[in-house]
This record gives structure tokens, C-alpha cells and sequence, in this order.
């Protein structure tokens, strides 16, 4: 076995060694930073890539980006002039002498199962020319004694406070919080309870790839949701505002056993709460399945941060021969010297490289030593993917098959790297493309293994950043619901005080959108789910009284500056597509009373009155059409008048201007009471008595409305546009303003025309037979059936001409017609339909 010196065998000269070990929030991270800068060159090792990113990026602020290298498996920035190295502990070169400083990070982790010798091979071996510096937790302290007996051991205390607060529900959890869970099962039911809550929260788990944390991080960071919901991977590195950590639970499946957490490890994740001077608190939730609370002695031991010391750090041959298989298998698997040291426990990498040995295939290719190193470094690819040693022997043995020839193909690496760019599908499926593509990018990180490097990892770089900003997307859809979050934390006392507008009839409260405000009356955003309608509910009976009167201002202005968007349909004042008022019976039917509805009569009185008045002045201007029955029913109050003309007029404002002639008792009038009607306005025809101002489509639709308002028997629609002269008969009740002739309809003014041109074709006649011209008729778009239907009806007789005798020949004679006095039927006990009181019987008897 080959194994590099022990640090205790180094002469005295070695370099200046200090162990900086204590709790979180210490500054032990920011003071090897500031000593890295302080030096001509250095390097610092890093348990994430998450962290080795982040303080890269702090060292290029400090030292320019052309002099700071960023060294892990998936990204290498490796400048020309590089002296300033930020790396991931696996990727961290073993430096002696060309590096003035070096440090590394979270060294307690050499107790990890997984890659504690990675850690422990940094703390032995890894040294700068001028400094070293070795960060930790108190824990470590002993195996720094033992170990690296030289180093000078520094303990920090920390800087704030950490408080156990004991277990809370989820629903009283402050803001400001992080919640640990220990599954992604468990992480996604608790982000989905806060979403509902509390508006949401930021997701963060280690499965997640570096660019999706840090941006599901910014989200808590910015204070767009105050709450964090995280597995363990929270308690490495992650420095945050948090206030309060909660455990969701507190135990693990560790890759082995279901175990409880150590004290450590609590401590570890508690131990993000709290910032600088500012104290924080930890505890667990409560009313869960899991619920679990901390001991006393662990609530003492991670408030007074005491925890059992580290007696065993895991070791693995790091240099091992390459002879043979074998050989190799037997370094890896060999025992350490040391009594502080344990063997490793068997990692993925030599899982997966004892497995495909076992292979004869695989097994005949590895006659040489650099085969065997090749092989060795192609098993050592990170199972990114968590799938287990089966699966992920085959992706290495694959790899392998074009490894052992030389370099993979740009065209075979570009080809597996676009199948993974496709930011489609749901959060697992994310994830798992930015695992694979995660795989892809160390590959291509490989110097020797792929041809056109560079091209090929700034694509997988490419496609992983994308996958990322979905991910990210996907997150923030189902587990935040920014108005919920904005207005959860705004609807306390300073809910007086949020920014409340209208966009296009848009309500907005804080920019956040709850819900439309059509007339008077609220919609929750149909968009809302179930669980938040109670809430933006609550938002809208706090801010939208203030938008309800600024409305009902707004149209009351409107309405004297005689342009509102008012209309009526049915008898219902409408505005903005919402009912407004409904007419009542009034005193007459012309006088219609407003009555509002739940959503105006919901309104403050200050702002209710005036808009009930301006509704008011608006009605009447509306009903301005209907002047000529105004005038006709203040002609039916005149005493003047007589029983007989004003029973006549009752009837016609009844019936909208227009009556059968048979029904009217128009013959019982004298001259005197014939011509009043006359100045009325209303015609006296040979079938019907009408006001022509009223065969137009408006007054009639005004009439229709305010009947039916009255409780009249509705009758079919009048023509919206025009009155034509003629329409197909219809089933229904009389169509207003038209004379029924059996198929068609014909205006009632221009049915009185055609009547009236008859009669003076009559009169030179005398009581002779005489003929009639159709054509006025057919004009009309009258049929013959039609005209003559209604000749018959005006009195008219068809007079049949006598045959041609026997064998003559010649053309049809015309049509001759006789006029006859229609027989009148006048009652006058026979009025139209009663009125709405049912006492209209008899008029002429019950206004004399």
C-alpha cells in the first residue's frame, strides 16, 4: 500500500496550521475569505457547490474575475492568470507548495459515511506554503489533536443567541421561518399547507440543482415569501435570515437505517436561525403524524452547544496502485494505520467498480495500469441521479465503452445532452433531467474524455440553467401564491395602508390580483383556488368599500353629464352587465318605481342616496320616447275629456298607443271629444286607432319594458332597427304596432294607407264594382292573400266576374270590389286586458 506521509512526521518548518472550530453563525467561513485575500494565492475547499459558487462569486468582487478560478465537477472558470482558487472538496487539489493559503470547509464532515475520507485526506495532506486553515465544527476538536498535532486550535463563540421554543402548529408558525423535513414527500405537503396559509414558501432540497436553490433562496431572501421549507440540505452552508427553525421531524433515513438525528446534526440545521447579533429560536411541529419533541438534554446540549466529540474519522487509501484490478480493490479496501482512523464504508464509486469487475467483458479490457486508472476515474463519476449502485453501473458501463477507445464523440455527447433540453413536464421529471444533465456536465468537466470540452460543457451548462429556471418556475407555481402571500402579511392592522386600484375594472391590492368589480358587485378571481376564496374575500370587504363609492361618485357624474352606459332590459336597470334596480309598479304605468338591488343597497348610505336619485333622473330621461302616452294619459285626467274619450285614452296608454278599432268605442264619441283625440296625436283608422309616434322600435321596446314591469303578459319582440312595412305572422301574441293578416304582418300605418287608397278608388265608382291596383301592396311586401285578407277586413268584397261563354277565348278579368260598412261592435263594458289592479272593467262606466 502506498499512502502519503502522516502530518505528524513534517518537519518543524512546516506551515502555519490553525483549526478555527465552533457552532454556526461563528464568521468561520468569512474569516478564511478574509485571510484567502489577504494572501498572494490561495484555495479553499467546500462540502457544495452551492457554497464554492457563492463565495467565488464574493472572491472575483474582491480580486477581479480574471485572477479567481472556480473548481468542481460539473464547472471549471480555470483563468489564465488564476491565483485565487474557490473548489468543492472533491475537486480541490492536494497543493503543498504553489499556494500560499489554503482552507477547507465543514471539516467534521470526515465522520460522513458517504465522503468522509475525501474530508479526511484534506485535513491530513491538504496544506498551503504560508497558511492553512482547517474549519469546523467543536466536534472535530480532538481528531485535531491527534491528527495534526501541530495546529494551533482557535474556538469561536458564536455570535447570537439559539433559544428552543417548543413545538407549534404549522398554522402559528412565525414568518421568518424555516421548515425541516426529511423527505421530498414531506417538503411538498408542508410547502402546499403555507401556500394555502400563508401565501407559500421557497423550496429548497439538495436534490435541487445549485442555480434552482439559489433562486428559490432569492424568493426568501427578497421577503416575497416568509417562509422556507427545506430538507437537511438547509444545514450546510445555507446563510439565511431565518428567525425560527422548526423540525418537521427528527428522524432520518440515512442510506442504511431509520435513525434518530444525532445532537450534532440537530444543532447543525438549528443553528441556522439566527444571524450575526440576532437570536434565534428552534423548536418542532406540532399535531403532525410524526410529531416528535426534543429531549431536555438535547435542547441543553444545542442551546449550550455540548455535544459528544468526534472519536473516529473515515479513511480511504487516497493514492492507491493501479496495477491491477485487484490491486486496486485491495488499496481501496485496506485499513488505515492510525487509531483515530476507520475504514471508509463502502462508497458508491467502489460499489459500482467491484460490480462491473465481476463482468468478464468489462474485466478483459483492463490488461494495463492506465487502463485501470481510466476505469477507476470513470467509476468516480458522482451518482447525481440517486438511483443506486444497479443503475448506475450500467450508465458507467456504457460510458466505459467508448471510454476505453479514447475520447466520446462531440456528436454522441451533444446528442445525449440535447435528448435532456426540453423544460417540459412536472417537478420529479425537472428534477430528474437536471440530475442526468448534471451527469453530462462533469463528463464533459473530464480533460481527457471528450473531444470539443469546452463546446460540449458550456452546452450542458446551457441546458442545465434552463432546466433550472423551469424547475424554478415549477416550484414557484404550485408552492407560492404571491397575492395570497402579499396580503397574508398585510391584513393586520396596516391593511389601511395597502395600495388599492382599479384596472379595467381589475381590482388590485398591492399589485395583486383578487378578484373584477363589474356595477357594485365583487367576483373572486375565478382563477382562485377553493382554499383561497375565503381569503382574497376578506381582502376585497376591507378595501372594495372604498372602490364602491368611488364608483357610485363616478356614475352619479356620469348621469347629470348624460352619458352613462345605463340600458334596460326586462324591466332591470343594468350597468356594466350587473343589475343595478328593478322597476316596480308605480302610481300609473308610466311611473314606474325604482328598487334596487343587494348590491346598491349594499352600499354606505352617503354614497347610496345620491345614486338612487341620479337613477332616478336617469329613468326619466329614459322614458322621454314615451311623450306621446304621457300625453295621452294626462289628457285621460283632463275633465274635459268625458267618461268616453277618457276611457278611450286609459285603454290606449294601457295597450302602448294602439288599439283594435272594435275594442275602442270610438263611435260613441261626439265631434267635440273626435277632435280632442285628434289633437292628441292619435289616428282614428278603419281597423285600429294608434299614435303613430308610437310605431317605432324604440318607444315600443320602452313600452314592453315598462309592462312587463307592470305585470303585463310579455308579447313578441318589435324589430330593433326600423318598422318595416310588412313581417312573417308569428304564433305568438300580437307583435306591437302590427296587423295580423293571417301569414304576414303589416304596420299598422301603412295597413290604413292601403285601406285609405281603396276607399278614394271607390268613390268615383259610386257603389259600383271597381278594381284595385296591388301593386302599393306588393311594394309593401304584401302577398295577394295577404292584401286581399286585409281588404276583406276594411269591408271590402271580392266581386266574382261572370265566365266567358262557351268557347271564347281571351284574358282573366281583373278582380272587382265591392265596399260594404264593416258591422261595428261597440262595447264599451268590453275594454282592453284589465290593468294590474283587476278593477278596469266597464271603463266607460268607472271614470264617469
Amino acid at each position: 500500500m502506498v499512502s502519503r506521509p502522516p502530518a505528524s512526521s513534517r518537519s518543524a518548518a512546516s506551515p502555519k496550521v490553525k483549526a478555527v472550530l465552533g457552532p454556526t453563525n461563528t464568521g468561520k467561513t468569512h474569516l478564511a475569505i478574509e485571510r484567502l485575500c489577504a494572501h498572494s494565492s490561495g484555495a479553499i475547499g467546500f462540502p457544495l457547490r452551492l457554497l464554492a459558487r457563492e463565495v467565488y462569486d464574493r472572491v472575483c468582487a474582491i480580486k477581479g474575475a480574471s485572477r479567481v478560478a472556480l473548481i468542481t465537477g460539473e464547472e471549471r472558470i480555470e483563468p489564465r492568470d488564476a491565483r485565487w482558487l474557490l473548489c468543492t472538496a472533491e475537486a480541490m487539489p492536494v497543493i503543498h507548495d504553489s499556494l500560499a493559503f489554503v482552507a477547507i470547509d465543514e471539516a467534521q464532515l470526515a465522520a460522513d459515511r458517504e465522503r468522509g475520507h475525501i474530508f479526511t485526506d484534506r485535513l491530513l495532506h491538504a496544506r498551503g506554503r504560508d497558511e492553512t486553515m482547517i474549519l469546523g465544527s467543536s466536534t472535530l476538536e480532538p481528531m485535531v489533536r491527534a491528527l495534526v498535532p501541530e495546529a494551533e486550535i482557535v474556538t469561536r463563540p458564536r455570535f447570537s443567541t439559539l433559544r428552543h421554543a417548543g413545538a407549534k402548529k404549522l398554522s402559528r408558525v412565525p414568518p421568518r421561518s424555516a421548515i425541516v423535513a426529511f423527505s421530498a414527500e414531506q417538503v411538498y405537503a408542508i410547502a402546499e399547507m403555507l401556500r394555502r396559509f400563508r401565501g407559500g414558501a421557497a423550496v429548497v432540497m439538495g436534490a435541487l440543482s445549485p442555480q434552482t436553490r439559489n433562486a428559490q433562496v432569492a424568493l426568501y431572501q427578497s421577503g416575497e415569501v416568509d417562509y422556507l421549507v427545506a430538507t437537511d440540505a438547509i444545514g450546510m452552508g445555507l446563510n439565511l435570515d431565518i428567525e425560527h427553525v422548526a423540525f418537521a421531524g427528527l428522524a432520518k433515513f440515512d442510506g442504511q437505517r431509520h435513525r434518530r438525528l444525532t445532537t450534532a446534526e440537530m444543532a447543525q440545521i438549528a443553528g441556522r436561525a439566527g444571524r450575526h447579533q440576532r437570536d434565534g429560536t428552534f423548536g418542532t411541529l406540532a399535531g403532525g403524524h410524526h410529531a416528535a419533541e426534543f429531549a431536555d438534554e438535547e435542547v441543553y446540549a444545542i442551546e449550550e452547544h455540548r455535544f459528544p466529540p468526534l472519536t473516529r474519522l473515515f479513511w480511504r487509501e487516497p493514492e492507491p496502485r493501479f496495477d491491477s484490478i485487484a490491486t486496486l480493490i485491495a488499496d481501496l479496501e485496506a485499513p488505515p494505520d492510525a487509531p483515530e482512523l476507520a475504514p471508509a464504508p463502502e462508497a458508491i464509486d467502489l460499489a459500482v467498480l467491484k460490480r462491473l469487475a465481476d463482468e468478464p467483458e468489462v474485466l478483459d479490457t483492463l490488461r494495463a495500469p492506465g487502463m485501470v486508472r481510466r476505469f477507476w476515474e470513470a467509476c468516480s463519476l458522482p451518482d447525481f441521479r440517486q438511483q443506486g449502485t444497479e443503475t448506475h453501473s450500467r450508465f458507467v458501463a456504457r460510458l466505459w465503452q467508448d471510454l476505453r477507445h479514447g475520447e466520446l464523440g462531440a456528436d454522441y455527447v451533444a446528442q445525449a445532452i440535447a435528448q435532456l433540453d426540453n423544460t417540459s413536464g412536472d417537478i420529479d421529471t425537472l428534477q430528474g433531467r437536471i440530475a442526468a444533465i448534471r451527469s453530462w456536465a462533469y463528463i464533459a468537466q473530464r480533460p481527457d474524455w471528450v473531444l470539443a470540452r469546452d463546446e460540449m460543457a458550456a452546452r450542458a451548462r446551457a441546458v442545465e440553467a434552463r432546466l433550472s429556471d423551469a424547475l424554478h418556475g415549477k416550484l414557484t407555481e404550485r408552492f407560492i401564491n404571491r397575492r395570497t402571500a402579499v396580503l397574508m402579511r398585510k391584513l393586520g392592522p396596516d391593511a389601511g395602508l395597502l395600495s388599492v386600484r382599479l384596472e379595467d375594472e381589475e381590482v388590485l391590492v398591492e399589485g395583486e390580483h383578487i378578484g373584477s368589480l363589474r356595477g357594485f358587485t365583487f367576483h373572486v378571481d375565478p382563477g382562485a383556488r377553493h382554499s383561497d376564496r375565503k381569503l382574497l374575500l376578506a381582502a376585497a370587504e376591507r378595501h372594495v368599500p372604498a372602490l364602491l363609492e368611488q364608483r357610485a361618485e363616478a356614475l352619479v357624474e356620469a348621469i347629470h353629464r348624460g352619458d352613462p352606459a345605463l340600458r334596460l332590459d326586462r324591466g332591470v336597470i343594468v350597468w356594466d352587465e350587473e343589475r343595478l334596480a328593478r322597476l316596480a309598479p308605480g302610481r300609473s304605468l308610466l311611473t314606474p318605481q325604482i328598487v334596487p338591488e343587494r348590491a346598491v343597497d349594499g352600499l354606505p348610505a352617503p354614497a347610496r342616496k345620491p345614486l338612487i336619485a341620479a337613477l332616478e333622473v336617469w329613468l326619466d330621461k329614459a322614458l322621454e320616447p314615451l311623450a306621446p302616452l304621457r300625453k295621452l294619459d294626462a289628457a285621460s285626467r283632463a275633465p274635459e275629456a268625458g267618461p268616453e274619450l277618457r276611457a278611450l285614452l286609459i285603454a290606449l296608454v294601457e295597450a302602448g298607443g294602439m288599439i283594435e278599432r272594435e275594442r275602442s268605442a270610438v263611435d260613441r264619441l261626439d265631434k267635440t271629444q273626435r277632435a280632442m283625440l285628434n289633437r292628441l296625436g292619435v289616428r282614428v283608422g278603419a281597423l285600429d286607432i294608434f299614435a303613430p309616434a308610437m310605431l317605432r322600435p324604440g318607444p315600443i321596446a320602452l313600452w314592453r319594458e315598462i309592462a312587463a314591469a307592470a305585470g303585463q303578459p310579455p308579447r313578441c319582440d318589435a324589430p330593433d332597427a326600423a318598422m318595416p312595412p310588412a313581417l312573417p305572422a308569428t304564433r305568438q301574441h300580437r307583435t306591437p304596432g302590427y296587423r295580423n293578416l293571417g301569414q304576414q304582418l303589416v304596420r299598422l300605418d301603412m295597413a290604413e294607407k292601403l285601406l285609405r287608397e281603396a276607399h278614394d278608388a271607390r268613390v268615383p265608382a259610386g257603389k259600383r264594382p271597381f278594381a284595385l291596383s296591388p301593386s302599393r301592396a306588393v311594394s309593401m311586401g304584401l302577398t295577394t292573400a295577404s292584401y286581399a285578407r286585409l281588404l276583406r277586413l276594411g269591408g271590402f268584397q271580392p266581386v266574382m266576374a261572370r265566365p266567358l261563354a262557351e268557347g271564347a277565348h281571351g284574358p282573366p278579368a281583373p278582380v272587382r270590389w265591392r265596399w260594404r260598412p264593416p258591422r261595428r261592435q261597440v262595447v264599451a263594458a268590453q275594454p282592453p286586458p284589465a290593468r294590474r289592479d283587476g278593477a278596469f272593467a266597464a271603463l266607460a262606466e268607472l271614470v264617469r
